[in-house]
C-alpha cells in the first residue's frame, strides 16, 4: 500500500514542478515587460531630447534630469521633501481609512447614521474634492494640518463606498449562522462582517492610496512650502526645467512604490481568500 502511494506521489510531482514553473516564467515574463515598457519610454525620451528637435528648456535629457536627481539626493534635500510629502499623504491615509471604514460600520448598524450621511456620501463621491482647498486654506491656514485635512478629505469617500459595498455583500447565511450560535451584533461586526468584507474594503484603500498622494502633492503645489510638489513648483518659479521633470520622476517613482506594496500587503492579509488561491 505504502508502495502505491508512493507512486501516486511521484506521478503527481512532474504536474505540479510544471505548473510552479508556468507561474515562474509567466511572472518573469510580466516582470520582463513592464520593464521593457519603462526602457523603450525612457530611451526614446533621451533620443528625441537629444534630436534637436525641441529645446533642452521644454524638454531636458533624461540622463540630465538624473544626474538632477542625483545631486538632490547627496545634498539631502530630495529625502526631506520625499518624508514630508509622504508623511502628508500617508498620515491622511490613515486618518481616512479608520474614519471612513468606522463611518461605514456606523451607517451599516444605524438606520439614522445611514439617513445623515448616504446623501452626504452619495453628493461628495463623484465631486472633485480638491475644489475645496481654498476653503480649507482661508479656514485652516498654510500648515501641514491643513495639507493633512485635504488629504483625509479627498480620500475618505472611496474608503466609505467600499466599505459598505463590502458589508452589503456579506453573505446572509454567514449572518444567521452567527447568530444561531448565540454571537453577539458587535461579535458579528468584528468577527464575521469585517473579515468578509475585507477584498472590498481593501479595494477602497488601494484607491486611496494613490488619491493620497495626488492630493498630498498638489496641496503642496498650492500652498507652498517643502515636499515633493512644493519643489517642482519653486523649480517651476526660476525656470528650472530639469528640477520640473525631476518631480514628475521621483512622483512616478514613489507612486509605483506605494501602488505594489498595497499589492503585496492585500495578498498577504487576503491569503485565506479565494481571490489569492485563484493566482497560486
Amino acid at each position: 500500500m505504502a508502495r502505491i502511494e508512493d507512486q501516486a506521489a511521484l506521478a503527481a510531482e512532474p504536474g505540479d514542478l510544471a505548473h510552479d514553473r508556468a507561474k515562474g516564467l509567466d511572472a518573469v515574463f510580466r516582470l520582463g515587460a513592464g520593464i521593457f515598457s519603462i526602457l523603450v519610454l525612457l530611451i526614446a525620451w533621451e533620443l528625441f531630447a537629444r534630436s534637436g528637435k525641441v529645446t533642452p528648456f521644454m524638454l531636458p535629457r533624461f540622463s540630465t534630469v538624473l544626474e538632477y536627481i542625483y545631486n538632490d539626493a547627496v545634498g539631502g534635500d530630495l529625502w526631506i521633501n520625499l518624508a514630508l510629502t509622504l508623511y502628508r499623504a500617508l498620515t491622511g491615509f490613515v486618518i481616512a481609512t479608520v474614519a471612513g471604514i468606522a463611518l461605514a460600520m456606523a451607517m451599516s448598524r444605524s438606520k439614522i447614521a445611514h439617513w445623515f450621511f448616504d446623501p452626504i456620501i452619495s453628493v461628495g463621491f463623484p465631486m472633485p474634492k480638491i475644489a475645496f482647498l481654498p476653503i480649507i486654506i482661508l479656514w485652516l491656514g498654510l500648515y501641514d494640518f491643513s495639507k493633512i485635512s485635504i488629504v483625509v478629505f479627498d480620500a475618505i469617500f472611496p474608503v466609505v463606498t467600499a466599505t459598505l459595498a463590502g458589508i452589503a455583500a456579506v453573505d446572509k447565511e454567514l449572518l444567521w449562522s452567527a447568530r444561531n450560535m448565540g454571537a453577539k451584533e458587535h461579535e458579528i461586526m468584528w468577527q464575521v462582517v469585517l473579515p468578509a468584507a475585507s477584498p472590498q474594503i481593501l479595494t477602497g484603500l488601494q484607491v486611496a492610496l494613490p488619491i493620497s498622494l495626488i492630493v498630498a502633492i498638489i496641496a503642496e503645489m498650492v500652498m507652498g512650502g517643502y515636499g515633493l510638489g512644493g519643489a517642482m513648483m519653486g523649480a517651476s518659479r526660476f525656470a528650472n526645467s530639469p528640477g520640473v521633470f525631476a518631480g514628475i520622476v521621483e512622483i512616478a517613482v514613489v507612486g509605483y512604490a506605494l501602488i505594489k506594496i498595497m499589492a503585496l500587503a492585500r495578498r498577504r492579509l487576503l491569503v485565506w481568500h479565494q481571490e489569492t488561491a485563484d493566482r497560486n
